[in-house]
């Protein structure tokens, strides 16, 4: 069986050209999520990997919609060759772990894809550096009201009852507890 997984990163974007590039294929069932790259936040790409059987070949357009690291990318395909599943690419000729130049030409384009991410993250942080030092970048918003997590404390209140009345983790609590109550 032929299977797609199809993914933009934000809701704003599109998913037709893919989910028309995979029926244009033969896919029979095809799984489409709106998230970030990520591999652990992608509960879509979980079921599509738990749904694939031994014969199947999974198939994405991009490379970049299935993976964003090396590590990842060698992860899944390892997970999909150990169930018997195979991979194939359909915009990057040549990427079909079912053929030995398959799986060369996979190697490359993934690490193109790899490096490509690192580009991009670089020209980000030089792009906030530069907002940053003109003193239009103010960082994101507060999520964590410091003045009242200091006030729990010198209340008196536990740590922990204090992330748990905030709805936050322990450590948060302890980075902003003052340094003499430590």
């Amino acid at each position: 069986m032929l299977v797609g997984y199809a993914r933009v990163s934000t809701t704003d974007q599109d998913l037709t050209i893919q989910l028309e590039r995979l029926a244009s294929q033969g896919c029979e069932r095809v799984f489409s999520e709106k998230r970030s790259g990520t591999t652990a936040d992608r509960p879509e790409l979980q079921n599509c990997l738990d749904f694939v059987r031994e014969g199947d070949v999974l198939l994405v357009t991009r490379l970049d919609r299935f993976a964003r690291s090396m590590v990842d990318l060698h992860n899944m395909l390892s997970r999909l060759a150990s169930r018997g599943v195979g991979f194939r690419c359909v915009d990057q000729a040549g990427v079909d772990t079912t053929t030995p130049h398959g799986k060369l030409m996979l190697g490359v384009l993934g690490s193109v894809a790899e490096f490509e991410t690192g580009l991009r993250a670089e020209r980000q942080r030089e792009g906030i550096d530069k907002a940053k030092s003109a003193g239009a970048y103010k960082g994101g918003k507060t999520r964590i009201d410091a003045h009242r997590v200091r006030t729990m404390l010198l209340e008196g209140m536990n740590p922990s009852v204090v992330a748990r009345t905030m709805g936050i983790s322990r450590q948060s609590v302890y980075r902003l507890m003052p340094s003499d109550d430590l």
